[in-house]
């Protein structure tokens, strides 16, 4: 029999109380391994200290919150296999992450067949939680704003704030989220009048995009577009670089502090898409105790903001159900409204995406080598 190829990771909550009720157990699929690792470690240690937070507060219903968590490998089977058996054998109420849009749409069918809500706390691509015919998926939710509006907020930046008239795309052919966000920032940018001079793919496991970006050099473009994520991000920055490319370059949700490692000061004039500002003055007590808890700093800050603020967004759907069970704890969820998290207030649409969410766009800042606030769009 193959060995199954999931790492099962039983958090266990040491600021948990003395509870004498049985533990509501919740489902958590990160990648802890694989190409988006980064993101789904810091998902992994900002649930845990959702969690303890709760569980020292006195749980949720009175009853300690318990984290089922697998590593799904950033492989979509991987994702399939976890969901299944956090469904089915684990018995959850609900389940969180990861934030890869092809792995959230593998896993919709388990979720929906097993009538278990599924929190995705960084898919942007529209098919996490409607199908193809456009029909909503009854058990899928996410947190983050979707590709759609990440596209247009991509155009209108470059196209408003950067005077970018001609924009040469660099994008993941394998990928659902760097397609998603391509399509939908060429709609936008030619709705505002901008042309497409580049169009370049590769393939998720592509480390080489010297052809594509010197294609890319020669088109006479203002600005380089770069939707997708993982390393093949600072890669393609620093390979961009090393051609002699000093255009902006604009990219979705997909930064991350590790790409410092790789790029270095080549992510100068570099622009990203964010959900949230890593210096905004109300998420410093969570990185603070993010540090005292790991004794790292929190590098991939969007990941860890959100897989936080999911952990209680499902506490308050389970205290409105006043229920643990799934089906009631999905319809508390769909039903949510101005819930006040830490990086937003929340609102459900009827598509099961949070509503009138503002975009934040970050610049690198090579001195100081980080990301910082450039300005906030909302796209018409």
């Amino acid at each position: 029999m193959r060995k199954f190829l999931l790492t099962l990771l039983a958090i266990s909550l040491l600021a948990v109380p003395a509870f004498s009720a049985e533990p509501i157990k919740i489902g958590e699929i990160a990648t802890v391994t694989g190409d988006f690792a980064a993101y789904g470690v810091a998902e992994v240690e900002s649930v845990k200290i959702a969690v303890a937070e709760i569980n020292a507060a006195g749980g949720v219903l009175g009853r300690p919150l318990e984290v089922v968590m697998y590593d799904c490998r950033t492989r979509q089977e991987d994702m399939v296999n976890a969901a299944r058996r956090l469904v089915e054998q684990d018995k959850v109420v609900a389940v969180i992450g990861p934030s890869g849009s092809g792995l959230c749409i593998a896993a919709a069918p388990i979720f929906n067949r097993g009538h278990v809500a599924h929190l995705g706390t960084l898919p942007t691509n529209p098919l996490v939680t409607v199908d193809e015919s456009g029909k909503v998926r009854p058990y899928n939710f996410r947190i983050c704003f979707l590709d759609p509006y990440q596209g247009a907020i991509m155009a209108q930046f470059s196209y408003i704030n950067l005077r970018a008239k001609k924009a040469a795309i660099l994008y993941d052919v394998s990928s659902d989220y760097s397609q998603g966000q391509r399509e939908f920032f060429i709609k936008s940018f030619e709705k505002s009048g901008g042309k497409i001079v580049a169009d370049e793919g590769f393939r998720g496991e592509d480390v080489d995009f010297r052809s594509q970006l010197t294609n890319m050099k020669d088109s006479d473009a203002d600005v380089l577009i770069f939707p997708f994520m993982g390393k093949s991000l600072p890669l393609a920055v620093k390979q961009a670089r090393e051609l002699g490319i000093e255009l902006p370059i604009v990219g979705g949700d997909g930064y991350g502090d590790f790409m410092w490692e790789i790029s270095g000061n080549t992510l100068r004039n570099t622009f990203w898409v964010s959900h949230v500002d890593r210096y905004d003055p109300t998420l410093k007590a969570f990185f603070d105790k993010y540090y005292e808890e790991t004794k790292t700093e929190c590098q991939e800050f969007m990941n860890a903001v959100m897989a936080y603020d999911c952990v209680y967004w499902l506490k308050d759907a389970i205290e409105r159900a006043g229920s643990t069970d799934p089906e009631k704890v999905r319809d508390a969820l769909e039903q949510t409204k101005d819930l006040k998290l830490m990086h937003c207030v929340l609102t459900m649409d009827e598509f099961h995406n949070p509503t009138g969410k503002d975009g934040v766009i970050l610049r690198c800042d090579e001195t100081e080598r980080k990301s910082l606030f450039f300005t906030k769009i909302r796209p018409e």
